[in-house]
């Protein structure tokens, strides 16, 4: 069997991933990342932050833009590439929660990894059929949410924002290069 869509089983990875965090107590705690966590050595909560959410509202929310932003960003790089975009973007963005969030702030969700989808939109975006100057307006709401609501780590959505946007600086010079050899 192929996977047809990496962005398909993500979603469905995170979404089944959240059933069990409803089921069993402890297995959102064995999963987010803080500045604790990160500083005793417990370096894979930097990729399975991205399969807990607090909430239902949270985790549509993520699961909609991983799948709205992803499945254009797959096409335009393929499932190779694109799973180093969401990486680079998660990874990004739970390091900049962890070093730069008080060390016992906990933090969950996959929006890091959605943030680095925006960044990789607003550079690719014209490409693809999408208008990147819509990207920025959304990005620059959500980013203000964090400060309005409160309870939303705008760190991690940065850190992915940067990550996101690096990988594809680098993946589309290559894939430029390579088109042209």
């Amino acid at each position: 069997m192929r996977i047809r869509s990496v962005t398909n089983l993500m979603v469905g990875a995170i979404a089944l991933s959240y059933l069990i965090q409803l089921l069993v107590p402890s297995y959102e705690s064995s999963l987010w990342i803080s500045g604790a966590e990160f500083d005793q050595g417990q370096y894979w909560r930097l990729i399975t932050v991205a399969f807990v959410h607090g909430g239902f509202f949270h985790l549509g929310f993520n699961l909609y833009a991983l799948h709205v932003l992803g499945t254009p960003v797959e096409l335009y790089f393929g499932a190779t590439r694109y799973v180093i975009v969401l990486l680079i973007s998660l990874i990004f963005g739970s390091l900049a929660s962890a070093l730069f969030n008080d060390p016992y702030t906990a933090s969950v969700g996959a929006s890091g990894m959605v943030f680095g989808l925006f960044g990789a939109l607003a550079l690719i975006g014209a490409r693809v059929g999408i208008e990147w100057r819509g990207i920025i307006g959304i990005v620059l709401i959500n980013f203000a949410l964090g400060f309005v609501l409160g309870g939303i780590d705008w760190r991690a959505h940065v850190g992915g924002l940067i990550g996101g946007t690096l990988a594809t600086l680098l993946l589309d010079r290559s894939k430029k290069r390579l088109s042209d050899i």
